[in-house]
């Protein structure tokens, strides 16, 4: 019932079949209806069946005033018929109660006169007695010889205006200021219509990222979001919004978000059975709330397992088996591997280790410990050189095997971290965490971590060498 749709199917009126034209219907006409039905020409017969075809009620008058069109939607807003209706003059009476029939006649009436369209609202009254209140678009229209001849009055019931208007208001406040990304997506799934926060989101221009597939937009993580388009087309939108983790392609390289996304599929109103359009896809950028959630979930569970390796080690009466224990419980979930070396004169010596070969708790060096023939620049000595802490990768997966044997470390490992044992001012060792290359590079916060460890395996050390002396951690091996 847009006022769009009214004044569009009514500009099909001509000057040939204006109100009072003599040829659309009414007096004179071809018959009483929605512009002269019976046995008229066919431009007639064609108006017709576009008036009663609008979604919009439409009547109009001669320059009497006097009611010649009526089609079906106006009566099935008011009730009265076209037979009923045509011919009558102004609404007085029947359509309009009579104490506001002379201003609603002549607001109506002056349309005929003034440019473009008018927008009036009125109470109109249905046959069976009911008010209805409407909103009307009056327009004049002119004759073959352009003098006026009438006028048009399209109109809707205000509730349904006021529907209608607060969908597009909608639809154009989320394209344009929505707080989240709106992407309306095709059924070839690429988008049609972009938002400001999507086109920022996904790294291009509201212009730009139309048409194209998802797959130049994502590097990773496009086949997922795909399927969920996918069965949205094909089964309807899921009931809980959705998480996904993509990797964007932008100028500045790979950026990995997380959107919290929720999906609508979009089906045409127009035809007996839903044809679908596409898709709505709404998401929010939640990759800052997700990294905290996951922070905060590493933190509390290696707060607990560094409680938990403490009250192990605490039953230990060997220091140097409270320092292995100790790792034990730091390796779960940090690392896949981690090796001792200890200090003995000018050299490291391995003094414990997880087995190469395979995943393993942390056991001294079988037979005793033995000289760590590490190259110059090895990471562990630059840890002990500057006593803090040593990060490095492999460059490329490919190069894994050679960069750890050069290191001489397990053949899996692409990832490594020192951590330097110091205790009451002296350097002890170095502990050397590793992962595979199947899992992430340690990171500012894993330093913290392993620096934690390593004290606690330091105290646990400088025990057992106090006690035990240099013997106990190796410092007399050959």
């Amino acid at each position: 019932m847009s006022a769009s749709r009214s004044s569009g199917t009514t500009d099909a009126l001509g000057p040939d079949e204006v109100p009072g034209g003599g040829r659309p219907g009414g007096p004179g006409g071809q018959g009483p209806g929605g512009g002269g039905a019976g046995d008229g020409p066919d431009g007639s017969r064609l108006l017709a069946a576009l008036l009663d075809g609008m979604d919009a009620a439409l009547c109009a008058f001669d320059a009497r005033g006097a009611v010649t069109h009526w089609n079906r939607e106006a009566e099935r807003i008011l009730g009265w018929s076209a037979e009923e209706a045509v011919g009558r003059t102004g609404f007085a009476g029947w359509a309009v109660r009579r104490a506001d029939a002379d201003e609603v006649q002549a607001r109506l009436m002056a349309a005929m006169g003034a440019p473009g369209r008018q927008v009036h609202e009125f109470a109109l009254l249905r046959k069976d007695g009911g008010r209805v209140l409407v909103r009307t678009q009056s327009a004049g229209v002119r004759g073959a010889d352009g003098r006026p001849a009438g006028v048009y009055c399209a109109f809707s019931e205000v509730h349904a205006q006021i529907d209608l208007e607060r969908a597009i208001a909608l639809s154009e406040a989320l394209l344009e200021d929505a707080a989240w990304g709106v992407v309306l997506v095709d059924v070839d799934l690429r988008p049609t219509v972009v938002n400001a926060y999507a086109a920022r989101a996904l790294g291009g221009g509201r212009t730009g990222l139309l048409g194209r597939p998802l797959g130049e937009l994502v590097a990773q993580g496009v086949e997922e979001l795909e399927a969920a388009l996918q069965h949205v087309l094909a089964d309807g939108a899921p009931s809980d919004p959705a998480e996904f983790w993509v990797t964007l392609r932008t100028a500045e390289g790979e950026r990995r978000r997380c959107w919290r996304s929720g999906f609508l599929r979009l089906a045409s109103p127009l035809t007996e059975e839903p044809v679908p359009l596409g898709l709505g896809w709404l998401f929010r950028d939640v990759t800052a709330a997700k990294l905290a959630e996951q922070e905060a979930d590493r933190l509390r569970f290696r707060t607990s397992q560094l409680h938990r390796a403490a009250r192990a080690a605490s039953e230990c009466e060997d220091p140097m088996e409270a320092a292995t224990a100790l790792l034990d419980f730091a390796l779960a979930g940090f690392a896949d591997h981690v090796l001792v070396d200890l200090v003995a004169g000018e050299r490291l010596v391995r003094t414990a280790a997880t087995p190469f070969d395979a995943p393993g708790p942390c056991l001294p060096v079988s037979g005793g410990s033995a000289p760590a023939r590490y190259g110059p620049g090895h990471p562990a000595l630059a840890s002990v050189e500057r006593t803090g802490t040593v990060r490095t990768s492999v460059a490329s997966a490919d190069a894994g095997p050679a960069w750890a044997a050069e290191r001489r470390w397990p053949p899996d490992a692409a990832h490594a971290l020192c951590a330097v044992l110091r205790s009451r001012g002296r350097t002890l060792g170095v502990l050397t965490f590793l992962r595979a290359a199947n899992r992430a590079a340690f990171e500012r916060p894993d330093t913290a971590y392993a620096e934690t460890v390593a004290a606690r395996v330091a105290g646990a050390v400088d025990l057992a060498r106090a006690t035990s002396g240099p013997q106990a951690d190796g410092a007399g091996a050959p």
